[in-house]
């Protein structure tokens, strides 16, 4: 019955992983469009992509403080819904101020949202006892890919940011309430926060975190150039069509879901270290290529390459965090998670600044040079998860349906 539990959970978790996939990539794929629909000038829009990751740190806090007192299964219940709504007024707004309310409220829920998914995700592998992070972050990319498709698809037939989205959440939404009631997590004995009580008698001192928080931002960084301006950049720079614009998400989306499919062995075989310096010497690769393209095609291989790189590095890290404080994973995931939005944050406005004052070309080496700098910390991931006592995390599963 517990391996059984434990195996509805995973399955779900996934398909909630898959679920924000979808969500994302129809928000980030079209960001050309939304500009056009609300009048959002190119000084101005940096602006509204900053607000959101600013807002979904926020959120990240406040899921650090909610599971003191509920389980990040209940959280992650209530926020997908919210996420998905946001994504919809996004798309039937038609001034500033709509899309401003609508993008609020996204951030803030998908702050939450991404927190208590990778807290849930530590959980399970560790109740595993072998390395299956990757699998999740796999089945993002897997939505990834399908949301970008239907943005080629809207951006094709020509069709409203609205008719674009509303399919798409009314098929997701009902299937994330009906998936959310398979929600476990597997539960250590004398792990403090399965026991509801978050903070006390645990701390997770910020200076051992710190590496891992570097690394996440650095990832991040990459990880916004490219859903942020991949579309911008392949239209502007590359002189592609709008509807190719939409492309090279789609490839680095495809190619991070082949990477992560394959992760987890590749952890499990030459331990998380190594895995963790291939993908970002791979990803700094893929950055020069798109700094040098001298057409669209090109530009489709550096996202490519950028895609194999950088997609090993984020699910790492959340489980690194999770094997350094076992007794209050979801504590570090909280906090590393802001990370994810500092990356974001910083990564944005800082290819658009350049952009604007030197080359969106000259712009791309910087997030380069960061994914390179992650080689300084790769040795903070530490013991390999084979290390992992598998057996009596698996003697109970806390199930949150």
């Amino acid at each position: 019955m517990t391996d059984a539990r434990l195996r509805y959970g995973r399955v779900s978790l996934a398909l909630s992983f898959l679920v924000q996939g979808v969500t994302f990539a129809l928000l980030v794929t079209r960001i050309p469009a939304i500009q056009d629909r609300y009048g959002i000038s190119d000084g101005l829009l940096p602006v509204f992509l900053a607000a959101v990751p600013v807002l979904a740190g926020v959120g990240s806090v406040a899921t650090e403080k909610a599971v003191a007192r509920v389980r990040p299964g209940v959280v992650l219940r209530w926020a997908q819904p919210v996420v998905l709504l946001a994504l919809l007024g996004v798309g039937a707004g038609d001034q500033v101020w709509q899309v401003a309310v609508a993008l609020g409220v996204f951030g803030l829920s998908v702050g939450s949202l991404d927190a208590s998914m990778n807290m849930m995700g530590v959980s399970l592998q560790r109740a595993y006892g072998r390395s299956i992070m990757l699998g999740f972050h796999a089945a993002y990319s897997l939505g990834g890919i399908a949301g970008a498709s239907m943005a080629w698809a809207g951006a094709h037939w020509d069709l409203s940011l609205l008719v674009s989205y509303l399919p798409a959440v009314l098929l997701l939404l009902p299937a994330a309430l009906i998936g959310s009631r398979w929600y476990t997590e597997g539960a250590e004995g004398g792990d403090v926060l399965a026991t509801g009580e978050a903070g006390q008698g645990t701390s997770v001192p910020f200076r051992l975190l710190l590496p891992l928080c570097l690394v996440m931002a650095f990832a991040y960084i990459g990880d916004s150039t490219v859903s942020n301006w991949s579309a911008k950049y392949l239209q502007d720079v590359l002189g592609s069509s709008e509807q190719l614009a939409t492309v090279p998400y789609n490839v680095y989306m495809v190619t991070t879901l082949l990477g992560r499919a394959v992760g987890d062995l590749g952890v499990r075989r030459f331990g998380a270290v190594a895995v963790v310096r291939g993908g970002s010497v791979l990803a700094a690769v893929g950055f020069a290529v798109v700094a040098v393209a001298p057409g669209a095609w090109w530009g489709m291989l550096g996202f490519t390459l950028l895609g194999l790189g950088l997609c090993v590095i984020v699910p790492q890290t959340f489980a690194a965090a999770g094997r350094m404080f076992p007794g209050a994973s979801d504590v570090a995931v909280a906090r590393l998670n802001v990370f994810n939005y500092v990356g974001f944050l910083v990564g944005s406005p800082l290819v658009g600044a350049l952009g604007d004052a030197w080359s969106y070309r000259g712009a791309m080496l910087v997030p380069m040079v960061l994914v390179l700098a992650t080689l300084a910390y790769a040795r903070s991931f530490g013991a390999e998860p084979a290390r992992y006592g598998g057996g009596h995390e698996r003697a109970r599963a806390a199930d949150v349906g």
